[in-house]
């Protein structure tokens, strides 16, 4: 223990940033007092020096050792040196990845910052989803130069559900509805080709798909939105915006979500290969 604190002195080594560590010892000091302990955080520990080095000063100032260090050398090399100086040491993460390695009857990883990494997947993920809501069915059109990918497309072409998947991917998608009363907005001219996908479909699917969404509304069937030759008219001129976007086109007839979705992420590792 400290001499001049009178307070116990902790030092925590981790390979990642430290968090888990502190949040456990933090927890325990609670349970004495309120916890008033000197905690001394290394984060990023992969070289011996830095594991010497902090042993020996927690030998000068009477302290111990926490750690959550997941690689196996370095953890070794961490025991002997403390033991060299007689330093207590304690293995935060040690007996959970024991008793998981027998439930998962495998060894795990052992590799740093898994954690802070799984986070930082999540939290992409939330942003690309917010992103696709900010910017569906043409909203804002400034998205479109900011998104990974847009989709065009005549209306109920699957483009909010495929955007909506993709952002599950980490991909931050932008649609834009082709109407031919509507000039697309001048980003869509602005934008990679590669970057773009027109979303086509077959009329007499699109007329049908177009049919049931009316009846779900309690419209009639007659209205112009489920017309067929309505229908050819605006595929007509998506078509014609595609073309001029050069974009890749996809057909969407009688595919799912998940289909369309899996096709889209080839394209754009291809690099907007459509063949």
């Amino acid at each position: 223990m400290s001499s001049a604190t009178n307070r116990p002195v902790i030092f925590l080594l981790s390979d990642s940033v430290g968090e888990t560590a502190e949040f456990v010892v933090r927890a325990a000091a609670s349970q004495f007092n309120g916890g008033d302990a000197v905690i001394r955080r290394i984060p990023y520990v992969d070289d011996k020096k830095t594991i010497r080095e902090t042993v020996e000063s927690a030998a000068e100032e009477g302290g111990v050792i926490a750690f959550t260090m997941v690689v196996s050398n370095l953890q070794e090399y961490l025991f002997d040196v403390a033991a060299e100086h007689d330093v207590p040491v304690v293995d935060i993460m040690g007996p959970m990845l024991n008793t998981l390695a027998t439930l998962y009857e495998r060894e795990p990883k052992r590799e740093p910052g898994l954690v802070r990494k799984l986070d930082d997947d999540y939290f992409r993920k939330v942003e690309a989803i917010e992103f696709a809501v900010k910017y569906d069915d043409g909203k804002d059109p400034r998205g479109i130069l900011r998104a990974d990918v847009v989709l065009i497309g005549v209306s109920r072409t699957s483009k909010t559900p495929l955007s909506m998947y993709l952002a599950h991917k980490r991909l931050k998608v932008a649609n834009v509805p082709l109407v031919p009363e509507v000039e697309p907005p001048d980003e869509l001219f602005q934008v990679a080709p590669e970057r773009c996908i027109g979303l086509s479909i077959d009329p007499d699917q699109l007329n049908g798909i177009r049919r049931e969404r009316l009846k779900s509304l309690g419209l009639t069937a007659q209205a112009n939105y489920a017309n067929m030759e309505r229908i050819l008219q605006e595929l007509e001129y998506a078509e014609q915006v595609m073309r001029r976007v050069g974009c890749p086109v996809l057909d969407v007839s009688n595919k799912a979500v998940e289909e369309t979705a899996n096709m889209v992420l080839d394209m754009l590792r291809k690099g907007g290969d459509s063949t």
